[in-house]
């Protein structure tokens, strides 16, 4: 089952107007708690997409952070009812709901439309030029509960975007002024391409060592050898961004070795969470790729190779290959 979401502002209507969209298949509470977590202010007027789950059309989606709890009632469209382009769309689609998505969004794009992906930067570059896309990096963890409330499970909420070039542009500048009105914390980055390589080191990291170990980093840290184990996958990831994209700073390795070492941490990844679930998780998109980079580039990642069988031995239970 497909769902996306994708936040943005129309060109033609009111140039306040935040939206959030949806693909054509129905949407599950799960798939759209990156997006929520943006706030009322940013989702209370339009939410674009398909038939929304019964939580959130007929009693709103209700958000619980540390800041306190909203329902959020966006006004509700279909892929079919988009008429324009927007000026911006927010991707925060899984890996493995990306073609449907990007199908979807298509009415969505125009010359001037700026395209802000929290990953699947590649893909997107195949198919969009690069002004159309917009460096973007989402820090958030969140959970859905059984009776659909999304839940933010720690006061982290970090968006950054930016040209990739990382040039101060007039529409840059134009989009950090609307998102930094939009009541959650925003930011904008001239290192957005490292910020995004930074982000998919935590990401392949956190997946990899809380689903192969099976447990929260607190709970890695604590068993024999976990700290190693830690420390040693973290070096791999790290060693392939090295050298397939663009090194990290030493404020984040330190920030990623404290996170990912912190005792008693209930800290988890998302896959983690997902796996828990029964669901999909993205090993091919997080894990698999990340893996064949540096293994076409000569490096050897064992703990990365590990964790990818193991997963994927998951993935094929749950979706078996085609």
């Amino acid at each position: 089952m497909a769902s996306h979401q994708i936040v943005g502002v129309s060109q033609e209507e009111e140039r306040t107007t935040p939206f959030a969209y949806s693909s054509s298949e129905p949407v599950r509470p799960a798939d759209i708690s990156e997006a929520a977590w943006l706030k009322p202010v940013a989702m209370s007027r339009s939410w674009s997409g398909p038939p929304v789950p019964r939580s959130c059309a007929w009693t709103g989606c209700a958000l619980s952070v540390p800041m306190g709890t909203w329902t959020l009632n966006p006004q509700l469209i279909t892929a079919d009812r988009i008429t324009q382009p927007y000026d911006a769309v927010l991707l925060t689609v899984k890996g493995f709901q990306l073609e449907a998505a990007l199908a979807d969004l298509a009415r969505a794009i125009g010359p001037e439309t700026m395209i802000l992906p929290v990953r699947h930067m590649d893909i997107l570059a195949e198919r969009f030029s690069e002004h159309d896309l917009v460096g973007c990096a989402l820090k958030v963890a969140t959970v859905i509960e059984e009776d659909g409330r999304i839940v933010q499970l720690m006061p982290l909420q970090d968006l950054a975007y930016g040209e990739l070039d990382g040039r101060m542009t007039p529409r840059i500048q134009a989009l950090n002024a609307f998102m930094r009105g939009a009541g959650f914390d925003a930011r904008l980055s001239d290192a957005i391409r490292r910020e995004m390589w930074e982000k998919w080191i935590l990401l392949a990291s956190a997946g990899a060592i809380t689903c192969l170990m099976r447990g929260t980093i607190g709970e890695v840290v604590a068993a024999p050898g976990g700290i190693h184990f830690v420390l040693h996958l973290l070096d791999e990831a790290v060693a392939v961004v090295r050298v397939v994209g663009t090194a990290p700073s030493d404020e984040f390795l330190s920030a990623a070795r404290d996170q990912l070492t912190a005792k008693g941490s209930p800290f988890a990844s998302s896959m983690y969470r997902d796996l828990q679930q029964g669901r999909p998780i993205e090993v091919e998109e997080i894990i698999g790729d990340l893996l064949r980079r540096g293994t076409e580039s000569g490096l050897s990642t064992p703990l990365l190779a590990t964790a990818y069988t193991h997963l994927a031995l998951y993935q094929n239970r749950i979706v078996p290959p085609r």
